[in-house]
C-alpha cells in the first residue's frame, strides 16, 4: 500500500500507472487508486499522511473498504 500527498491527483496517479516515477510504486507495481481524501490545507494533508503511514495495515484496509469494498480503481472516476 502506498500513501502520499499531491496537489494534482490525476497527474500523480497517471505517473504511477505509467511508471514515470522511480521508487516504491514502480518497483512493486502499485498503480491503482483505491482511496483518496481531499483538503485545501497542505499542512493538514501532510499531518494526516504521516499519521496514516503509522497505522496498522488492518486499519488502512478497513478505511478503504468502508467506501470501496471491491477495491475498484477510482482513477477512472476522477478523470
Amino acid at each position: 500500500m502506498y500513501i502520499g500527498i499531491t496537489s494534482d491527483l490525476k497527474k500523480r496517479v497517471w505517473e504511477h500507472k505509467n511508471k514515470v516515477v522511480k521508487g516504491f510504486t514502480s518497483e512493486y507495481g502499485v498503480d491503482r487508486l483505491v482511496y483518496y481524501d481531499q483538503t485545501s490545507d497542505a499542512r493538514e494533508a501532510i499531518l494526516k499522511e504521516k499519521q496514516m503511514k503509522k497505522w496498522e495495515r488492518a486499519w488502512k484496509i478497513r478505511l478503504i473498504e468502508e467506501d470501496n469494498p471491491e477495491w475498484n480503481d477510482l482513477y477512472f472516476d476522477i478523470i
